[in-house]
């Protein structure tokens, strides 16, 4: 049964979720979960459309096992949802306009920006809701661990702009544009992501660790971003 227009993104009372480190409400978990879905079966559509435009068979043949990958990623966060008693597409409505501004603000030009996009764009979200993760249950935190752990796309991409750039040198200034504009955006669109639910804002500001600019937070997202672009010897 479709949620009715006016239940969406509203969450049913829960009990609290108790945890070693403190006190998190079960609506906190599983706003944070909704997100996370959602960010994965956007990550599944991404690589699908990166397939489909793939210059080789083989290309094709490999994101394609990368995208059913994220699908089943996406699979156990919903599963997971479900077993919270929450309805997977209630808990992800809240997150879906300002996650899908983001990539419509961001659409590549090219299959290799759409590769960097995803491993760029998908590094920074991993590394944010890791962050997020740290205030959670362990059993929460081991499957943050796995669904966004890489699935092979990491090494495909790397490979693939490697072996671009050493073909036309130029590629490499145009990507590292590409991939310090997909910084800035990632890193403000995180903070609309957070604010689309209270309990999810609060988990945010809880990890920034800097009630007042947040700089403790963006400084080690900063951080993993340098290290990714390093791998691709891309300026950061």
């Amino acid at each position: 049964m479709r949620p009715s227009q006016k239940n969406l993104g509203r969450l049913p009372s829960y009990p609290l979720y108790r945890l070693a480190l403190g006190i998190v409400s079960t609506p906190a978990v599983i706003d944070f979960l909704g997100a996370v879905a959602y960010v994965q079966l956007v990550s599944f559509e991404r690589i699908t459309a990166d397939a489909v435009i793939a210059p080789t068979l083989a290309d094709k043949a490999a994101l394609a096992g990368i995208a059913s990958a994220k699908y089943d990623h996406y699979q156990k966060v919903a599963t997971r949802l479900t077993e919270l008693g929450a309805d997977p597409i209630v808990a992800m409505q809240p997150f879906v306009e300002a996650i899908n501004q983001l990539h419509e603000n961001l659409a590549p030009r090219d299959w290799l920006e759409g590769l960097l996009d995803v491993y760029v764009g998908d590094g920074i979200v991993a590394d944010l809701y890791r962050e997020l993760a740290t205030q959670m249950a362990p059993d929460v935190v081991d499957l943050i661990e796995e669904v966004l752990g890489d699935v092979g796309h990491d090494e495909f991409a790397i490979t693939r702009i490697q072996a671009a750039i050493a073909e036309d040198e130029k590629v490499a200034g145009r990507l590292a544009l590409w991939g310090r504009r997909l910084m800035g955006e990632m890193i403000s669109q995180a903070t609309l992501v957070s604010a689309a639910r209270p309990e999810l804002h609060t988990l945010f500001l809880q990890s920034a660790r800097d009630a007042d600019n947040m700089s403790g937070l963006i400084n080690r997202l900063t951080v993993g971003h340098a290290r990714r672009m390093d791998l691709l010897k891309l300026a950061s």
